[in-house]
């Protein structure tokens, strides 16, 4: 027999009465020549009464009478930004290194220069003096890459023309 045999068995076999039911629902209002006896009825979660307690004022205008509270204009918030940060960017050494030294290290810097530029723009000391520091390492990083890399290409290619030189020494 497969599970959903056995369940439809099950579900007609044992079939529950719905509760009793009062004969008036809960959430009804009561009968408004009735008066209320016990606690105060709440319709929803909510309390009869909508105003809370600090705000009902028991006064000359009798007894439930409340005050309003006062509303107030809403308040203008001013951005003030600070005086421009003068730290150097490195943009154009982050360019360079990208372009003709190692594409990597020079992506990684010049995302650091743009980042030192809005740094400077917003006022940001801070950011713009750690993203200017860390603009020029990776700049000068992939230069020194940059060069390695050159040095060591000249180096293997003078081995290579000194080989085929070697080989056919009369060509």
């Amino acid at each position: 027999m497969s599970n959903y045999e056995r369940l439809k068995e099950d579900s007609t076999t044992t079939t529950q009465d719905p509760p009793p039911y009062a004969d008036k629902d809960s959430h009804e209002d009561p009968e408004p020549t009735k008066p209320l006896i016990g606690p105060e009825p709440r319709h929803m979660g909510w309390p009869s009464n909508p105003v809370p307690s600090q705000y009902q004022h028991y006064g000359a205008a009798g007894a439930g009478s409340y005050q309003v509270p006062i509303l107030q204009p809403p308040q203008a918030t001013v951005i003030i930004r600070g005086p421009p940060a003068n730290e150097p960017d490195y943009l154009a050494y982050s360019i360079c290194t990208m372009l003709c030294c190692c594409l990597p290290l020079g992506i990684a810097a010049l995302i650091y220069s743009m980042q030192t530029r809005e740094a400077n723009l917003n006022g940001d000391v801070i950011a713009a003096k750690r993203n200017s520091k860390m603009a020029r390492i990776l700049a000068n990083t992939a230069l020194g890459v940059g060069c390695v890399l050159i040095v060591v290409y000249i180096i293997i290619m003078a081995i290579v023309y000194t080989n085929a030189k070697n080989q056919h020494p009369h060509n």
